[in-house]
């Protein structure tokens, strides 16, 4: 039994070995045997062919080093495997390792990608590419480049490392890191992320993205910034044409991106939003592309209202919905404990109020026109006569209509049980912080855009 179990091990250590040591086989048109500093070599030279396995390469010229089971390739060297094909000018195959190794420039083609680089390796046993300098990974959909690629051809994987670039019909992405499953189209991104979207003029930065191209879906779930350039042109009653350029600022925790079935934006936690005289704060931001809608709300009791403002004027209130139109905000509607506020531009101390359940407000040429009260209206509104202060109004009824003119109040419409009453000039002043409606609240920390730009070329200055 003993000697049975004794001729068993012997037989299993000789097929291992046998399996490790598979000695590769070099052919060609003519060969000279050689011994350098003890070690035997074969030179093989025309035609050459080498195999192990089912590893095949051919090339114009081969060193073979018999004892190392190792050999260099020279000229043209084309290696296969199944559907695999590996092309370099000159390189090395590893037998005992089942690898080759190149730093002549690599081509590597698996019917699925092309991939290039100046270096690279490849072990056949685990089907594993390794590329450095100037990589290139090309499939049906994108081009990706890098520094250095790891290929997992059995995973369809792509890891990428070192100014990495991955360029598609839509999106061009950048980012230290990338990790790109082909067939399944999930692409992670960490490390200085930046997505250029090539129809919208859009930039979005970030420390992590995720995307699911088959869902059609993004997130971006550390440090998102939306950066999106406008222009537009209008012409003034001489005839001129004016080029004006609009700049968008999205911050916040948390952006998703859905590009079917409706493409929507939602912008989650801290939220700050900046578009020439428009800004907001609020916790949760949904974009309707499709609808040209824009919709903030307060996600729940315990947190704030989101908060607008536009030009000198601060909105509040559960649910405000933006209305778009010509890239312009053509209507703007505040539901649920509406409340505005606008501050005279002469008079800082001097602010004009209306609370109400719901206010709809209405612009033309970036101005507002008019708003739209309903519900336990409740306004104060200071009263000027040749700009200069003349008291206040104290009104209340069912509606209201509140005109403008240049974004300050000109008029003022009351419907439904209309009640009203005047405070003279000297009554006033000096006290204005005495006619406060009760949910009066100001708030000073208004989104800053210089900040934004300056926010966005740290940004730049760190990925330059």
């Amino acid at each position: 039994m003993i000697r049975f179990l004794l001729m068993i091990f012997l037989i299993s250590s000789i097929l291992s070995y046998s399996q490790q040591k598979e000695m590769i086989v070099v052919i060609g048109d003519s060969l000279i045997g050689r011994v350098i500093n003890g070690e035997s070599i074969r030179e093989v030279s025309g035609n050459v062919i080498l195999t192990q396995g089912n590893v095949r390469i051919t090339c114009r010229k081969a060193i073979q080093y018999l004892s190392r089971n190792d050999a260099e390739l020279i000229g043209d060297v084309v290696a296969t495997q199944d559907t695999l094909t590996i092309k370099t000018e000159r390189g090395f195959y590893f037998g005992n390792l089942r690898k080759t190794s190149s730093t002549s420039g690599v081509i590597l083609d698996d019917k699925k990608v092309i991939l290039t680089a100046d270096a690279g390796e490849y072990f056949f046993d685990e089907n594993r590419a390794v590329f450095q300098s100037n990589v290139k990974l090309f499939d049906t959909t994108s081009t990706l480049t890098s520094q250095q690629l790891i290929y997992l051809r059995n995973e369809d994987r792509a890891i990428a490392t070192n100014n990495v670039k991955i360029i598609d019909s839509v999106n061009t992405i950048f980012a230290d890191t990338i990790d790109h499953f082909r067939k399944s189209q999930i692409t992670f991104a960490s490390g200085n992320v930046v997505i250029k979207n090539n129809e919208n003029n859009s930039l979005v930065f970030g420390e992590h993205l995720e995307d699911y191209r088959q869902n059609k879906y993004t997130i971006i779930d550390n440090l998102p910034m939306l950066v999106q350039v406008d222009t537009s042109k209008s012409v003034d009653s001489l005839g001129f044409e004016t080029i004006r350029l609009d700049t968008l600022f999205i911050q916040c925790k948390t952006m998703e991106v859905y590009r079917e079935p409706v493409q929507k934006f939602i912008a989650t936690d801290s939220v700050i939003i900046i578009r020439d005289l428009f800004s907001s704060k609020n916790d949760l931001t949904v974009y309707l592309k499709d609808e040209e809608k824009i919709i903030t709300q307060k996600i729940s009791d315990e947190h704030n209202q989101p908060v607008l403002w536009y030009d000198n004027s601060q909105l509040t209130g559960d649910s405000v919905t933006i209305y778009i139109e010509d890239k312009r905000i053509r209507e703007l509607d505040v539901d649920g404990n509406a409340f505005m506020v606008s501050q005279n531009k002469n008079f800082n101390q001097r602010f004009d109020q209306s609370s109400a359940s719901s206010i709809k407000m209405f612009f033309e040429d970036n101005k507002i026109q008019r708003a739209e009260f309903f519900g336990n209206v409740y306004s104060i509104y200071y009263l000027y006569e040749e700009e200069q202060p003349n008291g206040l109004m104290k009104a209340n009824s069912k509606d209201a209509v509140i005109l403008f003119e240049d974004n300050e109040v000109s008029e003022v419409k009351l419907y439904g049980s209309p009640g009203s009453e005047y405070y003279p000039e000297q009554q006033v002043n000096g006290n204005e912080k005495s006619y406060l409606l009760p949910k009066f609240i100001f708030i000073k920390d208004r989104p800053d855009k210089q900040k934004m730009y300056d926010q966005l070329n740290r940004i730049k200055w760190q990925l330059h």
